[in-house]
C-alpha cells in the first residue's frame, strides 16, 4: 500500500491516537526488544500517538509524557512498553543512568521521545517516526530500519484504515 517512507496527514489529536493504535496492533513479534524513536517539536504529538499505542496494547490509566520521572514502564501481561522521554538530559551521558539496557529484551518496546539527545548512547531504531506542524494538524513520516522495521511497516501497510491518513500512497 505505501511506500519505504509513508506519509501520514493528521488532522487532529484524534487521527494522532488512532494512527498510534493502528501501529500498536502492526507490531511484529520479536525475538529482541523493538526500538521506536520519535522526533519532533514540543506539543508536536509525540506523546499522543504514544498514548494511542499503549492504549492499543490495554494499558489503562492515564498516559503521560514521563518529561520528568524520564522513564514510565507499562507491563501488559508478559509484554513490557517503556515510554521515556530525553527531553531534559543535558548530555547524552546521562544516558548511562537511565539503564535503558535492563529493558532491552523480548517482548519489550522502548518509546524513545526526543532521542537525539541520547545521540550515540542509544540503541538502534527499528522504527523512527517524526512529527511536524502541517496547518492546525500534523504530518507524521515513518521510516523503518533493519528487518524488524520492516516488517512493522509492512505489517502497517495492509490495514486499509490508513488510506483516509496517507499523503503518499505509492
Amino acid at each position: 500500500m505505501f511506500a519505504h517512507a509513508p506519509v501520514f496527514e493528521l488532522a487532529d489529536a484524534a487521527a494522532t491516537e488512532h494512527v498510534g493504535h493502528l501501529l500498536s496492533r502492526a507490531l511484529p513479534g520479536a525475538e529482541a526488544a523493538c526500538i521506536v524513536y520519535l522526533h519532533g517539536e514540543l506539543g508536536a504529538g509525540k506523546t499522543t500517538l504514544v498514548r494511542g499505542f499503549l492504549r492499543a496494547r490495554g494499558v489503562a490509566g492515564p498516559v503521560r509524557s514521563p518529561t520528568y520521572t524520564l522513564i514510565e514502564p507499562h507491563a501488559v501481561g508478559a509484554e513490557v512498553f517503556v515510554h521515556v522521554d530525553l527531553y531534559r538530559l543535558n548530555a547524552p551521558s546521562e544516558i548511562d543512568d537511565l539503564a535503558l539496557g535492563d529493558y532491552l529484551a523480548a517482548r519489550h518496546v522502548l518509546l524513545i521521545e526526543w532521542p537525539e539527545k541520547g545521540a550515540g548512547r542509544l540503541p538502534a531504531a527499528d522504527l523512527e517516526l517524526t512529527l511536524s506542524y502541517a496547518g492546525a494538524g500534523r504530518e507524521l513520516l515513518m521510516q523503518s530500519h533493519g528487518e524488524l522495521g520492516r516488517r512493522w511497516l509492512t505489517n502497517l501497510a495492509t490495514d486499509t484504515s490508513l488510506i483516509p491518513y496517507l499523503s503518499n500512497i505509492t
